[in-house]
């Protein structure tokens, strides 16, 4: 048997157990004398390839950027943009005005850059000046004697017409009147009979009493179809006049109005020079002239809105837009001249805060219309020239969002429109004019989703061809510990908390250590150490100290285990119960103490699990009772296969496995998964072979591969100390201790307490390199190597098992 000598020599010594950060290497007593860090350290492949895609122009270049959450991309990617200073891209501003030939279809102005609100107050004060001064314009005395010598001489001409047929059908006895049909009264030819008008509808009447002849009546019936043909001809003549009239009033008003209008128009047409612009502007000039009724109607509505209104009594409203609203200027993107590219991060990418909406106007009555005043814009308009940052999932989870994205970033184009348009009552019939966009998004996810939109979205690889990849993790270096230092200024200075020394900076250091698994590594999520800094310090407040030390952060990393361990601590009780069986003491055949890692809302800790191993004669092989039962992953699965080619390899030269060995996790009820504990179960199943027993005051953990070579493994940390404490809970004997892969021993970052026990010689940490040096540890028997015939060493832990493999082969050849 192994003694506790050999095991001592094997082990590990303590300085080997944890790597420590000095801290009289921290260049700063506290962290308010490290200069604020505005770098991005660490991150130096992320940010290579952030600066290409951000200056690389070409379509198609927009940014995936990926990597585990906490490692402060949002928050760093417009702050890196910003450092990167790339070229200002040219943005004009834009506006939306009306179609006045076709009002569903808005027309968009595109005005340099720093002058789409200048435009918009010209045309609002030069539509308000037309307001006042065209009124007055047609109330001054030249226009009104101008418009009443019109209006005297068509007058004239209708009362020369009228007089000439009211003559000629005098002397036939006719006269011309008014009959009045219903609330109107219609000119009518009259029969005079006798110095009266008689309707013709009682000419028959009058010659039923006698009081007409029959001749007579019909000539007088005659003449009138006559005369009413005749009177038609002259009803026309006086319509057209009037329409003559109307006209010659109208071409009147445009000539007095256009005096001002043109004068309005050509003053911005010469400030604001542009094809497009002089186009609407004209547009502009023609609607004026042709409308100016509403110029008259507002005047008449002041003058009845100066009267008195009761009280208690309000105005009435009307249902009509203003008239002038046509003359609007809807901006939708305006910049300052010393705007430079906008960087715009989007935390809530809906359609509409993205691409903007149509919105409803509403009257009175409940109903709604849009037009070119009611279009708004959304972030990727804003971002128009620069750089828009969301996250990833938002943009595919939100309603239209995805698809309306690719449809603008594949054709450079946005379409403003209302997000009830993806539904079958979507029922908007503007089409505003679209946009051309120069934007580059930045989207943020993690790298499940960017493999899975590279693979099935065909359009994904052609609009987000750059991917910038956030490491967890960086190289320990000078560089980050001013990070770190810098970092917690900054946390400092932001959430007024006290200022960190250097004990607690080194402190700090080593749990980012921890957190990146590997000694020459530091964690990169910051938000993480932001969180474990904000708890320090508060306890730090608790005790009225400042500034924060080591202690107050070791502090703080115990009551976070604390808050989050009670499912641990009730496994650890009900492994004291003896509800849970766990030795840690004597030896027992096929039968080993593998290490597990359970993570439980973000908090991991590690779990001994026995691991049994039984064989008998047979031809099954290994049988996996977690896979026969369901509750195997498939990486265990794979490790169950390794172990039989290990065997196979090792044991099945020079005849057949003829056995079936069961191996089984005992109490595991939730399922298993990895092959950390490949060599556990190696070295159960050769203790069930060879007969020896294994020690149970070891902890196991590594992988195995079929060349018997143990391999690294994950949660090293967590296995040790958790094996640990139940050792602790139980007795500590001085002979217990974990068995771990030797490339792990870089990986250890152990608690205080642990590394006690270890200078202590109450606890050991084994490291090993093959599964020989792990079976002779825990047996205390030689391995065995082959000898030239082919046949292991006597008296060793192979020759056993090759030797009952022999015989079982041998008794079910003969069974058989």
């Amino acid at each position: 048997m192994v003694t506790n000598s050999m095991i001592s020599r094997r082990g590990l010594a303590p300085e080997k157990l944890r790597w420590r950060c000095d801290p009289a290497t921290i260049p700063f007593d506290t962290t308010a004398d490290a200069p604020l860090v505005t770098d991005l350290v660490g991150q130096e492949r992320a940010f290579r390839a952030l600066k290409m895609g951000v200056e690389l122009s070409a379509p198609g270049y927009n940014i995936f950027v990926c990597g585990l959450a906490g490692t402060g991309r949002g928050g760093t990617i417009a702050h890196v943009v910003g450092q990167i200073h790339p070229a200002a891209k040219s943005s004009l501003d834009r506006c939306y005005v009306n179609n006045f030939k076709n009002p569903d279809r808005p027309r968009l102005l595109t005005i340099p850059r720093g002058q789409a609100n200048a435009f918009k107050k010209d045309m609002e004060s030069g539509i308000e000046f037309l307001r006042r001064r065209i009124p007055q314009v047609f109330e001054g005395e030249p226009f009104q004697r101008q418009k009443a010598r019109i209006v005297d001489r068509f007058t004239s001409r209708e009362k020369e017409l009228m007089d000439d047929f009211t003559r000629r059908i005098g002397r036939d006895q006719f006269a011309l009147g008014h009959m009045q049909v219903g609330a109107v009264a219609l000119p009518e030819i009259f029969p005079v009979l006798e110095g009266q008008m008689v309707p013709i509808e009682d000419v028959p009447k009058l010659v039923h009493e006698g009081k007409l002849e029959t001749t007579a009546a019909e000539d007088l019936e005659r003449k009138y179809e006559q005369f009413r043909q005749e009177f038609t001809v002259v009803y026309r003549k006086t319509l057209t006049l009037s329409r003559e009239l109307a006209s010659e009033l109208s071409y009147l008003e445009q000539e007095a109005a256009s005096v001002l209008v043109d004068g309005f128009v050509e003053e911005l047409k010469e400030k604001y020079p542009g094809e497009v612009v002089a186009e609407y502007l004209e547009e502009v000039r023609h609607n004026l002239l042709d409308n100016l009724d509403p110029f008259k109607e507002r005047e008449e509505e002041e003058e009845a809105g100066s009267g008195s209104i009761p009280e208690g009594a309000s105005r009435p409203t009307t249902s009509e837009r203003d008239p002038f609203r046509v003359y609007g200027v809807n901006v939708i993107l305006a910049h300052n001249h010393e705007d430079g590219s906008p960087v715009i991060f989007e935390t809530t990418p809906t359609y509409t805060n993205l691409f903007g909406t149509i919105q409803r106007s509403y009257d009175a009555r409940g109903g709604w219309n849009s037009d070119f005043m009611d279009l708004r814009a959304g972030s990727i308009l804003r971002a128009d020239g620069g750089f828009l940052v969301m996250y990833a999932y938002d943009a595919i989870t939100e309603t239209g969002v995805w698809r309306t994205l690719k449809r603008t970033l594949n054709h450079g184009r946005l379409e403003i429109q209302p997000l009830e348009m993806f539904f079958p009552f979507g029922s908007s019939v503007l089409k505003p004019e679209p946009i051309d966009t120069n934007v580059k998004i930045i989207l943020i996810g993690d790298r499940h989703m960017y493999e899975m939109l590279y693979e099935y979205e065909e359009d994904f690889r052609k609009i987000f061809k750059v991917r910038v990849e956030f490491d967890e993790e960086m190289m320990m270096s000078d560089a980050v510990v001013r990070q770190y230092s810098g970092r917690l200024h900054q946390l400092s200075e932001q959430e007024n908390i006290p200022a960190f020394d250097r004990t607690a900076v080194a402190a700090m250091l080593e749990f980012g250590v921890r957190q990146a698994g590997r000694r020459n590594k530091v964690t990169a999520r910051f938000p993480e150490l932001a969180d474990l800094a904000r708890e320090a310090a508060y306890i730090a407040r608790q005790e009225n100290a400042s500034p924060v030390t080591s202690a107050h952060v070791r502090s703080a990393r115990e009551a976070r285990v604390e808050r989050h361990n009670l499912a641990e601590t009730k496994i650890r009780e009900m492994i004291e119960e003896g509800t849970l069986l766990i030795e840690t003491d004597a030896s027992r055949i096929g039968q080993v103490n593998g290490l597990s890692v359970l993570e439980i809302g973000g908090y991991c800790f590690g779990k001994p699990v026995r691991i049994t191993a039984s064989a008998a004669l047979g031809k099954a092989g290994l049988i996996n009772i977690e896979r026969e039962a369901n509750l195997s992953g498939r990486l265990h699965d794979k490790g169950m296969q390794i172990i039989a080619g290990y065997l196979r390899s090792k044991f099945a030269q020079d005849k057949p496995l003829s056995l079936a060995a069961s191996i089984c996790f005992e109490q595991s009820y939730s399922g298993v998964d990895g092959d950390s504990a490949s060599s556990t179960e190696v070295y159960a199943l050769l203790s069930a072979l060879s007969g020896l027993p294994i020690r149970q005051d070891i902890g196991v953990t590594g992988s195995v591969n079929q060349h018997g070579d143990i391999q690294p493994i994950g949660g090293v940390n967590e296995k040790i100390e958790g094996f640990y404490d139940v050792c602790r809970a139980k007795g500590l004997t001085g002979r217990q201790g974990v068995m771990i892969p030797k490339e792990n021993v870089e990986d250890l970052m152990l608690r205080d307490d642990v590394i006690e026990s270890v200078s202590d010689g109450k606890f050991q940490i084994l490291p090993i390199t093959s599964v020989e040096e792990g079976i002779e540890i825990l047996t205390g028997v030689p391995a065995g190597v082959r000898d030239s015939n082919g046949t292991f060493d006597a008296d060793t832990i192979f020759s056993r098992v090759d030797m009952r493999l022999h015989e079982m082969a041998a008794t079910l050849k003969q069974f058989e």
